[in-house]
């Protein structure tokens, strides 16, 4: 997915690869979370470092490294800080099949329920439904939204061929495009959709029309999960505690959340609130369900060919106990 938000403008531009977190210490260790500083998978790594979660699970995690996702993130993962990041499952999948030596050991966002498609709020586009005859935006050929756009149209019954899809290269150049009337609605999310829905009126939620899919994993190298086991559990445990504390502290976990990303408070709070609301990130356990959904619209953009062997690629046991059933 393309994504053209930064930390301080947020439509401003991407978050440059490999970028300490300003709380980054020499004396600590690093992992890797794509798109941190910038979307909201990053979210309880800042409270499980901030709330001290990681430290007490038995590993010292003061800094994220990041990038603008896919295959670099991976990269990332297996060349920078501790062998442990969350990535798209997309770019897990990809470099499994590539032959790279890494297992998924935990789920990280549990749905794409924080995309939605919007409109101006004077345009006569009510529903999915209107689309027929227009124009919709994605951000880039192959991408998340390229694929929900093609699954929301599909599951609502609308012919593919009545509906002109437009890549328009990046959440603000879509709403720009709309803005400006070229497109009739154009992919949204957060933390942007916390800052700017007072501009725009909603299209279709992406949550009301298709099942739940895993967005992000966790992944490992199979020489880390064999050599250091103990600091890989410390560190989906101490993630585990940050999303368990975001759901239940969700006003603090968002204070938490814009100093990390360099937002202004209330936008991090709101945007944290709309997670919460939509039960954004997985405390871990892995629904095979869920990444088999995400796998199927990949599959249509061509990002995946032929079935995912989740056997071969899955490693439940680093979980917590409560958090290993197969699903």
């Amino acid at each position: 997915m393309t994504v053209t938000i930064g930390r301080r403008g947020l439509l401003a531009g991407t978050a440059a690869a490999t970028v300490l977190a300003p709380a980054a210490q020499a004396s600590g260790e690093q992992i890797s979370v794509t798109h941190w500083g910038v979307l909201m998978y990053g979210a309880p790594y800042a409270v499980a470092m901030e709330k001290g979660f990681f430290r007490e699970a038995g590993v010292n995690i003061t800094g994220i490294l990041t990038s603008k996702g896919g295959g670099t993130t991976v990269r990332n993962v297996l060349a920078g800080g501790l062998p442990y990041g969350e990535v798209s499952l997309a770019a897990a999948v990809a470099a499994a099949r590539e032959g790279l030596d890494i297992r998924i050991v935990n789920a990280g966002a549990a749905t794409v329920a924080d995309i939605l498609w919007v409109t101006t709020p004077d345009n006569p586009v009510k529903t999915i439904k209107d689309l027929e005859g227009r124009k919709i935006a994605f951000t880039s050929p192959k991408s998340v939204t390229e694929m929900l756009v093609i699954m929301s149209l599909t599951a609502s019954g609308i012919d593919l061929n009545k509906v002109e899809r437009i890549s328009t290269g990046g959440i603000g150049a879509g709403l720009t495009a709309l803005r400006q009337g070229g497109v009739a609605a154009a992919p949204i999310m957060d933390p942007i959709w916390a800052r700017e829905q007072g501009r725009w009126r909603p299209v279709f939620f992406v949550k009301d029309i298709l099942p739940k899919m895993t967005q992000t994993v966790g992944i490992t190298t199979t020489q880390f999960a064999r050599e250091q086991p103990q600091k890989l559990r410390a560190i989906i445990a101490g993630r585990r505690k940050g999303v368990d504390f975001t759901y239940a502290n969700p006003e603090e976990a968002g204070r938490i959340f814009a100093e990390a990303y360099e937002l202004p408070r209330e936008l991090g709070v709101r945007a944290v609130k709309n997670m919460v609301e939509v039960g954004y990130w997985s405390r871990g356990e892995i629904d095979t369900r869920a990444l088999d959904a995400m796998v199927e619209g990949l599959r249509i953009i061509g990002e995946v060919e032929g079935p995912v062997d989740w056997s071969r690629l899955v490693d439940r046991s680093f979980l917590p106990p409560d958090l290993q059933a197969t699903g």
